[in-house]
Formats: C-alpha cells, structure tokens, sequence
C-alpha cells in the first residue's frame, strides 16, 4: 500500500503501550492510538517492504472486551487511551509491555512480581495543570487538555474522569470567570495573550486544595477571582490561591513568580504516617493512594538498613527518604529543584527525622562533593532516565544494593546493561500501575553488588 491509502481493518495485537498492529492486504500496518479488537480506519504515512505505519482516522467499533461507557473526551483529549477496557487487561497490557523491553536486556530469568494496581481507577490524580486556548480558529476560549496529537489546540476537559468533582468544578469556575472577564489566552505563535495554565492540587488524606492560574505579567487577578473560588461548594478544604507569572516561551509552565492571593502556598498530605509538605511545583507522585503502594515496595526491597547510609538521588520533595530514614543510619536526598529541596527540610523537621538531610543541586554536580559513600541507593530519576555522566558516577560508589524506580520502561531498560556491567544482578522487578486508563506504569527494580567489574565501563546513552 502506498502513502496516502486509506485503510481499514482489525487491531490484532498490541505493539507498543499506544500502537496497534492490523494486516491489511498482506502488509502489517501499526496504527497509532488503536487498540486490540477495534475497527479502524486509517491513512498510511509510510510503508517499508510490507511494514507500514497509519494514522488513525478513525475508530469505526469498539473492541467486544471495550465498555461503551468511557469520558465523553474518549479519542479527543490527549490521554488515558485505555478506556472502556477492563483494569485487569490494562494491566496485563502494561506488565507484558515491560517485560517484553526488559528480557533482551537481562534475559528470561529474572524475577519479575506480579504487577500491583492502583487502589483507585478512578478520579485517582492529585495534580492536574491545564491549559487555555481554544479548541478551533477563533473559537471561544477553552481550558484542559491538548487534543491528541495536536499542538495548538485545547479540549476543555469539564468531564474528565481521572480527576475528582472538585477539579471539574474549580475549572468551570475558572472558565466562567475569564469569559465573563472576556481574558483572552495566550498565543504561541505570537506570543500574546494572557491566560496560560490552571494548576489545580489535591490532597487525599487531608482534602487540601491548592489553586494557581498562571498567567503573563501583564496581568493580575481582581479580588473577585479569589471570592469567585471561595464561594464555590467544594469537598474538600480551598487551602490556597496563588498567581503565578510566567513571561516565557516555553510550551510549558515557567515559575517566574508566586503570589499568594488567598490562604497559603502549600498543602499537606500525609503518607505512610508521615507528612508531608506539598508547594505549587514541587515533585510530588500523583496518585498519593498509588504511592503509598510504590514507597511500601521500597521500603521492603531496601532489607537490612541497620547502620546504613542512604543516598536518594532525585529525591523530590523528600518522600522517599524519609520513609527509609526512620529504619537507617542516615539518609542523604539530593535534588535539583529548590522549591522541592526546601520543603523536603520542612518535611522532616514536622516528621521528627533527625537523620536525614537534603541537598539542592544537579546530581551529576552534587555527587562530587557528597562524603562517604553510601551502602544504599535509590533512584528515582525524570523520564529521560539517568544523565550518562552522572551513572558513571554512581556506578563508582559501588553500593551494595540500589533501588531503581522508573516512570519510563524505556529508559530504565536502556540504563540497566550499565549496572549489570559494573557486576550489579537485578534480583527482581515489579510494575505498579500509577495512571489507570493511560499506557504509563511505574517500575520498580532491585540491584545487588556482586563483584567488581572485570573491564573498563564506556557510558553512551543517546537521551530520548
């Protein structure tokens, strides 16, 4: 089949956590956002001797295994693909995903535990930032998500279910309130407008929520924002109003300046008898009632912690540290983020944890300077995975296990073979499901020190 044929068939199998596989006059087509079991019509963009890749055009039937009862923005926003399909085969989904990138890697004997899910599917999230613009040309203004695969364009996202009642409502409010205020958005092409984000925090232990519209200078919310939210019939308890200024270019929230408009810049939520506190950017798991989930896992996997140091590099606003501290000598959290860093000092002050200390700076720069190494490690790197300088670095400390939680399969497979290189076994592997209804997954791996390693270790990582 050549470029530009449109097609139509049956998803047979699922290739990647968001590509189907059909065959369609001989020819394997992969189809983006297709699942197993659809009917779909699709346009071929490339085909290489019978391996072809479309984009899909449209879903023409539901899988027989897909419940016709999903979010209304099902197809149109940008996430949570999986669904209508039962949680079971999400996850049998995703669990066959990671191994299927993992056994190249370490072969088929390692040990990989049954993954664990989410204790919610639903309205689980505890973070959500969305955007402002409009869903066509001209249109009126909108606020949520992108479309899928599109840049420019914003769904409002009013039914989304991943997020709880308090969510939706705070960003009709919000909607209502700039279109009456006739606030336009800002434009990324020319760069004008004003409106840029809604950054909406929930807890779940505490009901703490924590509001911040992000804007352009050039513009700062009247009284009646604040008493517009504050008058709104909410679950849980309306913690804080911020205004955020963000001037850049980026396609992505800049904090350029934080003003607190009503209550406090801050929640608490609290995890495993701890708490902690959470600032309007700091890395927090958003799905708290997952984490717990994530952190238990841990805190097993760590053993033996009598007398030991441990490292926990980009350790965010400090939870994985201090759950590990009250069982260890001493634990060590490096962070790049300020914002994260100082709250992780916060947090263990209110958690009564004399032996844990966080440092702001770049890992790569940081371990330099870090004192005796550490017995533990544990890693919980951004998507990209490990800077390749940096895992030279932690390779010579020589640990004698290390923890590596992964929010991306495919980085934390390209990162092991260094590991079992410098004489580290990966022991066992476990999956725990963060984000029902989306192809992401959380990983969690256990590594112990066998030996020195026998030759030189040449670090090459092409970062995605």
């Amino acid at each position: 089949m050549k470029k530009g044929t449109i097609c139509e068939g049956t998803i047979e199998t699922l290739h990647f956590p968001n590509k189907g596989i059909m065959h369609v006059e001989g020819d394997t087509v992969e189809v983006k956002y297709a699942l197993p079991g659809q009917t779909v019509r699709a346009v071929i963009r490339r085909n290489r001797h019978g391996h072809a890749e479309a984009r899909l055009m449209e879903v023409t039937g539901l899988s027989p295994a897909q419940s016709a009862d999903m979010c209304p923005h099902t197809g149109v926003c940008g996430g949570c693909l999986y669904q209508g399909f039962p949680y079971e085969t999400q996850l049998a989904w995703k669990e066959s995903y990671v191994r299927g990138l993992l056994e190249p890697v370490l072969g088929e004997g390692f040990t990989m535990e049954e993954t664990l899910p989410s204790p919610l599917t639903k309205e689980y999230r505890n973070k959500m930032e969305f955007s402002f613009g409009n869903a066509e040309k001209d249109g009126p203004l909108t606020l949520g998500m992108h479309r899928r695969e599109n840049f420019y364009d914003i769904i409002t996202t009013d039914h989304c279910r991943i997020v709880d009642g308090d969510f939706r409502m705070i960003l009709q409010a919000v909607l209502d309130y700039a279109t009456e205020k006739d606030l336009t958005f800002y434009h990324k092409k020319d760069h004008t407008g004003i409106l840029r984000y809604l950054l909406i925090r929930k807890t779940v232990k505490t009901g703490e929520i924590l509001v911040s519209l992000v804007t352009t200078t050039s513009y700062r919310p009247e009284k009646d924002f604040s008493e517009r939210l504050s008058g709104l019939s909410l679950s849980g308890t309306l913690a804080g109003i911020l205004h955020t200024v963000d001037d850049s270019t980026a396609d992505a929230l800049i904090n350029q300046g934080t003003e607190i408009l009503y209550g406090k810049d801050y929640i608490i939520e609290e995890l495993l008898g701890l708490r902690f506190r959470i600032s309007p950017f700091s890395f927090f798991q958003t799905n708290s009632a997952g984490a717990e989930r994530l952190y238990s896992v841990v805190r097993e996997w760590v053993g033996d912690t009598t007398g030991k140091t441990i490292y926990d590099l980009y350790s965010g606003t400090g939870t994985i540290a201090q759950i590990l501290a009250p069982v260890a000598e001493k634990v060590v959290g490096v962070e790049i983020v300020a914002e994260a860093v100082e709250a992780a000092r916060e947090n263990a002050r209110e958690n009564g944890l004399s032996n844990c200390s966080f440092l702001c700076g770049d890992v790569l720069e940081v371990l330099d300077s870090l004192p005796a190494p550490p017995d533990i490690l544990v890693l919980d790197p951004p998507r990209d995975g490990i800077h390749p300088k940096a895992l030279i670095k932690i390779l010579a400390y020589g640990a004698e296990r290390i923890i590596y939680v992964s929010c991306k399969p495919t980085s934390l497979a390209r990162d092991l073979p260094f590991f079992t290189e410098a004489g580290y076994r990966v022991e066992k592997v476990r999956c725990i499901d963060m984000f029902p209804f989306t192809q992401h997954i959380e990983t969690v791996c256990l590594l112990s020190k066998l030996s020195e390693a026998k030759h030189h270790i040449s670090v090459q990582v092409d970062m995605e």
